[in-house]
């Protein structure tokens, strides 16, 4: 095992995990794995308890212990989700529909690649031996193995539709965990995100054009979309934390963690309900995007939907509950079939192989 015990050594364990993982490191050949820092929203902090006075440089400017655990915390679980991306992804990049489609998956995996790597910058270079530690364990885990920190980043990406209605809905959820972390108290934090933010952007947009193009093509049933909308999206729901949150409150109040609205919200933050209120922007854009999709379908087929808040939910109050897809109370047995009907199933993953197999099931990519 690597001793971290610089940044360079911590580098040294990226390229073995690229190589554990079965990364092509031809993939990559262009590539320039770098640290990159966006510029601060303010220089002083901009909301809890420490409002006004100037943004922690280093962590022991950081008046507490309980404040910088919370902190490495917020960074571990940000890396986390970086690394694991990839490994759900990187069995797509042989069955790529067009180069274009090859080169874009590749571009995504480089750029969640540089995301793990400065959170892994951060906690090498400003949190001691605990972040050391933690910085290896990020390359330590593997979502093919079960054991990533998020449910949601251990389930399997099997195919396009799989990899375009993630990139749509999971890396927007990305977006809003971004655009919080951005008015963080700690400066290199809120600097990493802020770069990060301008290549997440892609992300999504290769999403939505792939969903787009899909439903152009229209060779794959739209009912079969929707149960990929129906997989993604209740995940998707579950990374905003749980409702009520309590780590979401102290986040706020010790101003590490802002709200999606924190740069225009003119009214005092409801502590108690921040997760509601990123996960209520995050699902009103989210039906604006189906809204445009639905556009591309023929009125003789049923229209994409956003399933309930309440279904198939892993966190919260709703964990455990037999909600259908339209919000719905099912009866346990009734609920067991409801989800073998609403989800991908084996006979779904076959009929889009046999799909996928032609090039005719996915439009010419539109940039204009």
């Amino acid at each position: 095992m690597i001793k971290i015990a610089t940044f360079e050594d911590w580098i040294e364990y990226f390229n073995q995990w690229q190589k554990d993982i079965g990364y092509d490191p031809e993939l990559l050949a262009g590539y320039n794995f770098e640290t990159k820092l966006g510029e601060l929203h303010s220089s002083d902090i901009e909301f809890g308890d420490y409002q006004g006075q100037a943004k922690w440089q280093r962590v022991t400017q950081i008046p507490n212990q309980s404040i910088r655990d919370a902190l490495m915390n917020l960074i571990v679980y940000q890396g986390d989700t970086e690394f694991a991306s990839v490994e759900q992804q990187k069995n797509l990049v042989d069955t790529a529909p067009t180069e274009y489609d090859r080169q874009a998956l590749v571009r995504v995996n480089s750029e969640e690649m540089r995301h793990g790597w400065q959170m892994c910058y951060l906690l090498v270079n400003y949190f001691g031996d605990s972040g050391k530690l933690e910085a290896r364990k990020l390359l330590e885990r593997r979502a093919f193995r079960g054991d990533r920190l998020l449910g949601s980043f251990n389930a399997p990406v099997k195919n396009w539709l799989d990899f375009f209605t993630y990139t749509e809905f999971v890396d927007r959820d990305g977006k809003y965990q971004l655009t919080m972390l951005s008015h963080s108290a700690f400066a290199p934090l809120a600097e990493s995100v802020t770069a990060m933010l301008k290549e997440e952007f892609f992300h999504m947009f290769t999403g939505h054009t792939g969903l787009t193009r899909i439903l152009r093509a229209g060779k794959i049933p739209v009912p079969i979309v929707q149960k990929y909308f129906n997989k993604w999206l209740s995940t998707a729901y579950d990374l905003f934390g749980t409702d009520h949150s309590s780590s979401a409150h102290w986040a706020y109040t010790w101003g590490l963690k802002g709200r999606i609205d924190e740069h225009e919200a003119t009214v005092a933050a409801e502590k108690e309900k921040l997760n509601d209120l990123a996960r209520s922007h995050y699902m009103i854009e989210s039906g604006k995007l189906i809204d445009q999709l639905n556009q591309l379908i023929p009125a003789d087929q049923p229209k994409l939907y956003a399933p309930d808040l309440k279904f198939n939910r892993s966190i919260g109050e709703y964990v455990g509950k037999t909600y259908g897809v339209n919000g719905q109370l099912l009866s346990a047995d009734a609920y067991a079939k409801h989800l073998a009907e609403v989800l991908p199933t084996e006979a779904d993953e076959k009929a889009l192989d046999e799909i996928i197999k032609g090039k005719d099931w996915v439009s010419q990519i539109q940039l204009n």
